[in-house]
C-alpha cells in the first residue's frame, strides 16, 4: 500500500502511472477505515470518490490530466456543501437535513482541477470554538500525541488529525479566530489562511461573515501553494519562490507573547535566529493596533459575537437550542448584549486600525510570532471544567484571531517543539490581498523555519 505522502509527491507517482488513481482512492479509504480513531471523518463520499478517481484515471491514461491535482485525494471541512450530502456544521441540528442540491463553489473548483473528494471532517459545533472538541461526534485525537489524548486543535479539527495522521494529503478548512492555523499548529501540519475573499464563499456555512475566510492543512508550503491555484481556479500555481536574502520580517512585541509557554517561545527563537543567518532581516516592534483589537472587544463585544448570534438567534430562542454543545450556546448568546451601536462602532474602529497597522510596516515586510502561546494540552480536564475551557479557548484563540480582525492572510509552519515535544508553530502573515508575497516568502523560508522539526 502507498502511505500517505505530500501532493506533490503523490502527484509525481500519479502523473508517471505508476499510481492509478483508483487505487489511491481504494487506499485511501481503507487507510481511514483501519486507523483507530474514527472520529476524525464524520462522513465518507465514497460513491463520488470512485467516480472521480476513475474520471482521472481515464483521463491520464489518455494522456490529457488536468493538471498537477489530478486524481489526489480531498478532504472537507464539514461547512462545505458537496452535493448529494448532507453539511451538519459539526451539529446534530443539522443531520437530518436535506443533502445539498449542489456544491460550495470551492469544492466545484477542486473538482474541476480532478481532485477526488474523499468525504467529511470533524469540527467544533459551528466552528465556534479554537479547541475541537465536538460532543456529539466526538473529538479527534491529535495525532502528534500517541499517548495521551490531546486536543486537535479547533475549528477545523478533523481537517487538521486527517493529514496529520497521514489519512488524506490535503483537506480544506475554514478560518474565522484561527481554525486553520490553530489545529495545523497544534498537530505539526502547514496551515494557510487566505485573505478574506480571496475565494468564493458560496456554499459554505458560515460564523462570522465580516471575519470568514478559507485555506488548505497539508504538510508543506508547496503543497498550500498547490491546492490555492486551484481554490481560485488557476490551471497552476504562479507562485515564485522569492530570495531569503529580500526577506524582511518585524516580530510584534505586544500581546503574542503574554503568558506564552517557555518551550514555545524557545521554538520560536530558534527558528528566528535560523532565518536571520540565513540573510532574512529581522526587527521587533510594539504593535499598538494589536492591543486595540482587544480593548475594543472588551467596549463594545466580540466582532464573531455579534454576527454568530445574528446568524443562530431563532434557533437559540427555540427547542433546538437543547440540542447544541451548551457551551457553543453560552459563547454564542453574549452577542445578544451586543447593541447596534456597538457592532458599527467595531466596524469603524476595524477600518481604522487596519490602515494603521499596514501603514506601520515596511514595505514588503511580513509580520511573525509564535501561532499559538501553548501547546496542545490535554482534553480530560478541558471537559470536565466549563471556567477552564473558556479561558483555555480565549488564550488559544488570542494570537491568530488578531489576524483575522485585522484581514491578514497567514501561514502557520512548523518550528519545532515545546512541551511534552508537542509541535510549534510559527505564523507568517501579511497584509490583506498580499496572499501571493506571503506565499512566496514562506516557500523561500519553510525549511529554514523548520530546522530540525
Amino acid at each position: 500500500m502507498t502511505s500517505q505522502k505530500t501532493l506533490a509527491s503523490l502527484a509525481v507517482l500519479v502523473q508517471s502511472g505508476k499510481l492509478d488513481p483508483v487505487k489511491l482512492a481504494a487506499e485511501t479509504f481503507h487507510r481511514i477505515e483501519a486507523y483507530p480513531d474514527q472520529s476524525i471523518f464524520v462522513g465518507l463520499t465514497r460513491e463520488r470518490a470512485l467516480k472521480e478517481a476513475q474520471a482521472a484515471s481515464n483521463r491520464l491514461k489518455a494522456g490529457r490530466a488536468l493538471g498537477l491535482l489530478d486524481g489526489l485525494p480531498v478532504a472537507w471541512k464539514d461547512l462545505f456543501d458537496l452535493a448529494g450530502s448532507v453539511t451538519t456544521a459539526g451539529s446534530i441540528v443539522f443531520k437530518d437535513n436535506p443533502p445539498a442540491a449542489a456544491d460550495a463553489a470551492v469544492v466545484g473548483a477542486l473538482a474541476a482541477a480532478g481532485m477526488v473528494s474523499v468525504g467529511r471532517t470533524n469540527m467544533s459545533e459551528f466552528a465556534f470554538s479554537g479547541l475541537g472538541i465536538n460532543p456529539h461526534y466526538g473529538t479527534p485525537r491529535n495525532p502528534a500525541s500517541p499517548d495521551v489524548h490531546r486536543i486537535p486543535g479547533g475549528s477545523s479539527s478533523g481537517s487538521a488529525a486527517a493529514v496529520a495522521a497521514g489519512l488524506v494529503p490535503v483537506a480544506i478548512g475554514t478560518d474565522t479566530g484561527g481554525s486553520v492555523r490553530i489545529p495545523a499548529a497544534m498537530t505539526g501540519i502547514v496551515g494557510y489562511k487566505a485573505t478574506r475573499g480571496r475565494y468564493a464563499m458560496k456554499g459554505v456555512f458560515p460564523l462570522a461573515e465580516s471575519l470568514d475566510s478559507l485555506g488548505p492543512l497539508c504538510h508543506t508550503v508547496q503543497d498550500a501553494v498547490w491546492a490555492d491555484a486551484a481554490m481560485h481556479s488557476l490551471t497552476a500555481p504562479v507562485i515564485r519562490r522569492a530570495d531569503l536574502s529580500d526577506l524582511s520580517i518585524v516580530v510584534p512585541e505586544t500581546i503574542v507573547f503574554d503568558d506564552a509557554e517557555p518551550e514555545v517561545v524557545a521554538a520560536f527563537e530558534a527558528a528566528i535566529k535560523r532565518l536571520e543567518a540565513a540573510g532574512v532581516r529581522v526587527r521587533r516592534a510594539p504593535f499598538p493596533s494589536f492591543a486595540a483589537v482587544f480593548d475594543l472587544t472588551a467596549r463594545h463585544g466580540a466582532l464573531v459575537t455579534a454576527e454568530a448570534y445574528a446568524l443562530h438567534r431563532e434557533r437559540l430562542a427555540g427547542p433546538e437550542a437543547a440540542r447544541i454543545d451548551p457551551r457553543v450556546v453560552t459563547r454564542t448568546r453574549l452577542g445578544e448584549k451586543i447593541a447596534l451601536s456597538d457592532y458599527i462602532a467595531l466596524l469603524d474602529a476595524r477600518d481604522q486600525l487596519i490602515h494603521e497597522t499596514v501603514e506601520s510596516l515596511a514595505p514588503g515586510e511580513l509580520i511573525a510570532h509564535p501561532t499559538l502561546p501553548h501547546v496542545a494540552p490535554p482534553i480530560t480536564p478541558l471537559l470536565s471544567d466549563d471556567e477552564l475551557f473558556f479561558k483555555v479557548n480565549a488564550k488559544t484563540l488570542r494570537n491568530t484571531l488578531i489576524g483575522n480582525f485585522l484581514d491578514f492572510c497567514g501561514i502557520s509552519i512548523p518550528c519545532g517543539t515545546g512541551a511534552a515535544g508537542m509541535p510549534a508553530g510559527l505564523l507568517l502573515s501579511a497584509p490583506h490581498h498580499q496572499d501571493d508575497r506571503l506565499l512566496s516568502a514562506a516557500l523561500a523560508a519553510e525549511a529554514i523555519i523548520r530546522g530540525g522539526a
